[in-house]
């Protein structure tokens, strides 16, 4: 790649982990497209300055993750109506001289969602969301706009759920962390939007029996890329949506911007991050 070519990278602090240079840097291969993407360590104190120098440093946008999120969210110009819904960032660019800041996890989960069960209607069925972090403010964010006529949140701090009911508003029901159980057996998805069940951390403790045969059970973890959740459901012979596809699908549309071509989700993505998962 030279060094004239289109620039993006990701920021965050810190930065080391995250796998977006391996997806931008194939898909800039695979379409030969003269650019660059690499990691960026920014402390939150430099956030600022940083924003206000992409333009002189030639940079197209960048991607944003922790803990810098809600930090470039109010500083851009422009938010979409998704980070808006979120309040917070993770996929910058400029059109002109204006920063405009998006949150594409609400997009990547449901495209990847659609993906994985070409079936499966939104507005037929409520839905259940583990969890009212950032993450899950998009997950409840993609149900609402595809028409679900209930999302229903548990949360182990029921404040922070009810916080975001009251965002969201009538169409999101609140529910106790101890009934989330009890309270899911009709839903047409079980979303697992909280860190539990991630490798090395604290299990996510979910009894499924109860769940109508028909719902699909989806876990944002994806390491492991088979969580103890997504192994329960395939044992009730529930459908499974796993979280590498979520990430594979949320980084299209930052590539689009930053460099004019709209990538695929392809196997061969896929199978390239396996490996870099699997290899840690």
């Amino acid at each position: 790649m030279s060094e004239g070519g289109k620039r993006a990278c990701i920021i965050g602090w810190p930065v080391a982990h995250s796998r977006s240079p391996l997806i931008h840097g194939h898909r800039l291969e695979k379409y030969g497209i003269d650019g660059s993407y690499v990691k960026r360590p920014v402390r939150p104190e430099e956030v600022p300055a940083f924003l206000g120098g992409m333009r002189a440093e030639g940079l197209a946008g960048c991607n944003v993750t922790i803990p810098h999120k809600e930090a470039v969210y109010a500083l851009a110009a422009e938010r979409m109506p998704a980070a808006r819904a979120v309040g917070a960032a993770n996929t910058l660019w400029f059109e002109g001289d204006r920063l405009f800041a998006d949150n594409t996890d609400s997009i990547g989960f449901m495209n990847h969602l659609r993906a994985s069960v070409p079936a499966f209607d939104a507005g037929k069925r409520a839905v259940s969301v583990l969890g009212a972090g950032g993450a899950a403010r998009g997950i409840i964010y993609a149900f609402l706009e595809a028409g679900a006529p209930e999302v229903r949140v548990f949360n182990r701090t029921r404040e922070r759920a009810d916080s975001v009911a009251r965002h969201f508003g009538v169409h999101v029901k609140v529910y106790d962390w101890r009934d989330r159980a009890d309270r899911s057996r009709d839903v047409g998805v079980l979303v697992n939007a909280t860190s539990l069940g991630m490798d090395h951390g604290e299990p996510l403790d979910m009894d499924l029996g109860g769940l109508d045969d028909t719902c699909i059970v989806a876990d944002l973890v994806y390491v492991p890329l088979v969580t103890p959740l997504l192994v329960a459901a395939r044992r009730r012979g529930l459908a499974t949506v796993d979280g590498l596809g979520m990430l594979l699908h949320q980084a299209t549309p930052g590539f689009h911007k930053w460099f004019g071509v709209d990538p695929e989700v392809t196997d061969e993505l896929r199978d390239l991050l396996v490996k870099d998962i699997e290899a840690k």
